[in-house]
C-alpha cells in the first residue's frame, strides 16, 4: 500500500522471508526515526539529494529548467556516473526503488483517466533535456499500491556501500537476485543505484549472466559489459571501479547461497 511505512514493511515476515533484497533495501535508507515516517509513495517520489538541487543559490535546470548545472564542473563525488545528460547528472536517492526494479514490481496509479500499471522500470525518466520531470507519473495522479511477483526459488540481496553506515545516500548499490539450476543461471535480476538519475537496470549485465557458469570472471564480465557506457566526472571516477567490485561481490555472495 502507498501509505505502509518503511519500518513496518521492512519488518513484515513475508517480505523477510521471501524477499530480503526488500527488507534489506528498506533497512539501509535513511534513520529508524525517518523509516517509521517514510511511507511506500513517498519513498519512491523523493527527489534527489544533489547539493545544487537543494541550494536555491545555485542554477540548477532540475529546480529552474534553462537555469544551468552547477554540478557540472562542481561537487560531484554522489553524481551519477550512466544516463546522464549536460543537463543533468544528479541521481535517484531512493533504496528501496532499487530492490523493486529488480523484482519486476509494478506500481498502480490512480489519475482522472481511471486506474493504471506502471512497472517501476518505466516509472522513472533519464534527464534528456526536460531533468525537472522525475517520473512518468501525470497531473494529480497518485500511487495506490505496489505489486510485486512470486520469487519462485531465486536468492536476493541488497548491498549499499556509502561514507557512513547510517544516514547517508548510496555512492553504489546492487539489488540482485539469482537462480542457479544444475550448475548454471537460469535467472537473474540485477538493479544499481547512486549512479544514475532513476535506478538502473543492468539489463548488459543480466545477458551476460544468463546460461552461464556462476565464477568471478564471468561476474566481471557482466560487471564490464554494463559499465562500458559509463561516463564519470572529475570526482566521481571512484565510482566505476567500486560498482564492478561491489557487482562482483554481490554475485558471489548469492551463488553460494542459492548453491548451500
Amino acid at each position: 500500500g502507498a501509505n505502509v511505512r518503511n519500518s513496518d514493511l521492512a519488518a513484515h515476515p513475508i517480505v523477510r522471508r521471501r524477499y530480503p533484497v526488500l527488507a534489506r533495501a528498506l533497512l539501509a535508507g535513511a534513520s529508524p526515526q525517518l523509516r517509521n515516517m517514510a511511507t511506500t509513495a513517498g519513498n519512491l517520489l523523493q527527489r534527489t539529494r544533489c547539493v545544487y538541487f537543494r541550494d536555491p543559490s545555485t542554477p540548477c535546470n532540475k529546480r529552474a529548467p534553462g537555469s544551468g548545472c552547477t554540478a557540472l564542473g562542481g561537487y560531484t563525488r554522489y553524481h551519477a556516473v550512466l544516463g546522464a545528460s549536460e543537463h543533468c547528472v544528479a541521481t535517484h536517492p531512493s533504496d528501496m526503488a532499487v530492490a523493486l526494479l529488480a523484482l519486476d514490481a509494478e506500481v498502480t496509479v490512480l489519475g482522472a483517466q481511471g486506474e493504471r500499471c506502471v512497472p517501476v522500470e518505466q516509472l522513472y525518466r533519464l534527464p534528456g533535456d526536460s531533468p525537472e520531470r522525475d517520473t512518468v507519473l501525470e497531473r494529480e495522479e497518485l500511487i495506490l499500491h505496489v505489486e510485486i511477483p512470486a520469487p519462485e526459488g531465486a536468492v536476493s540481496t541488497y548491498r549499499k556501500v556509502r561514507d557512513r553506515a547510517s544516514y547517508a545516500f548510496a555512492l553504489v548499490s546492487v539489488a540482485a537476485d539469482l537462480t542457479i539450476v544444475d550448475g548454471l543461471i537460469t535467472g537473474c535480476r540485477v538493479a544499481l543505484g547512486g549512479v544514475a538519475h532513476r535506478p538502473w537496470r543492468a539489463h548488459r549485465a543480466e545477458h551476460v549472466l544468463l546460461g552461464s557458469a556462476p565464477g568471478d570472471a564471468v561476474f566481471a564480465a557482466a560487471a564490464d559489459a554494463e559499465l562500458a557506457d559509463a561516463r564519470p566526472l572529475d570526482g566521481n571516477e571512484f565510482k566505476v571501479p567500486l560498482l564492478r567490485r561491489t557487482l562482483v561481490s554481490v554475485l558471489r555472495e548469492l551463488t553460494s547461497e542459492a548453491v548451500a
